[in-house]
């Protein structure tokens, strides 16, 4: 039977290795293609993989089988959960790899896209920028067709550059410019509020107006300093939570 072959990463040593890990493997679950083997590879083959040892595999993969993405059966294997719920809790702990598996795992419609006025808000972040590239999409869990939120993107005109509109709907935009532009990315910040549906967002969420959201606003910096994109993201309020956890060490 063939295995499921997930992504690749390269590993922050500043970060526990099973989280990285476990959401590496996140995302490639999530953001598989419809038809690609439900069997994982053995904790020996994935530990390999990985450049981590069998212990830390195992802690990755128990974190996953926690979360219902995997099942776990002594002498068959690992599988994933066909029907494992889209939209599951992620917690960060600043792995960009953490931000691809938030956005994995649902289907992508862009919406519209092309060059704007930097919007005034984030005017600080494109300094010396009269205009910056655009993009509108709005993803749907891909078993019930049910929309879950919906991205506006700002980027860098150069760096939107190397962007093709179909990327957008095959990947998050964090992977396409990590994994198809090649832009190395410093940092990511982000900040959650609890707002309320506008009538946009009411409309393309299929939500009672005034209902409960979440109002995500990553920031990305490239090594230079610059802003490289800033995303803003409305969630449904009934479908995700943020969980945020603090090493003491």
């Amino acid at each position: 039977m063939t295995a499921f072959a997930p992504d690749s990463i390269v590993l922050n040593r500043k970060l526990p290795l099973w989280y990285q890990v476990s959401q590496s493997l996140r995302a490639s679950i999530l953001g598989r293609p419809p038809k690609a083997p439900l069997r994982l590879p053995t904790e020996e083959q994935l530990a390999l993989h990985y450049g981590v040892s069998v212990l830390t595999m195992r802690q990755a993969l128990k974190e996953l089988e926690d979360e219902g993405l995997i099942s776990r059966h002594r002498r068959r294997g690992t599988f994933i959960e066909p029907d494992a719920r889209q939209g599951a809790p992620v917690r960060l702990l600043g792995s960009v790899d953490a931000i691809v598996a938030q956005q994995s795992g649902m289907a992508a419609k862009l919406l519209a896209h092309g060059t704007a006025p930097v919007p005034g808000e984030f005017a600080e972040h494109f300094a010396g920028l009269d205009e910056v590239a655009a993009y509108h999409r709005l993803r749907s869990d891909e078993q019930t067709g049910e929309p879950t939120n919906h991205a506006r993107n700002y980027v860098r005109p150069e760096v939107a550059a190397g962007i093709a509109p179909g990327d957008l709907e095959r990947w998050p935009m964090t992977k396409v410019l990590r994994d198809v532009v090649g832009v190395e990315i410093a940092r990511i910040t982000d900040t959650v509020q609890a707002r309320l549906a506008d009538p946009e967002t009411a409309r393309l969420l299929d939500v009672p107006l005034l209902s409960p959201i979440l109002h995500y606003t990553g920031i990305t910096y490239g090594t230079d300093g610059r802003v490289l994109d800033v995303a803003v993201i409305q969630y449904r309020g009934d479908r995700f939570s943020f969980t945020v956890t603090l090493e003491a060490t």
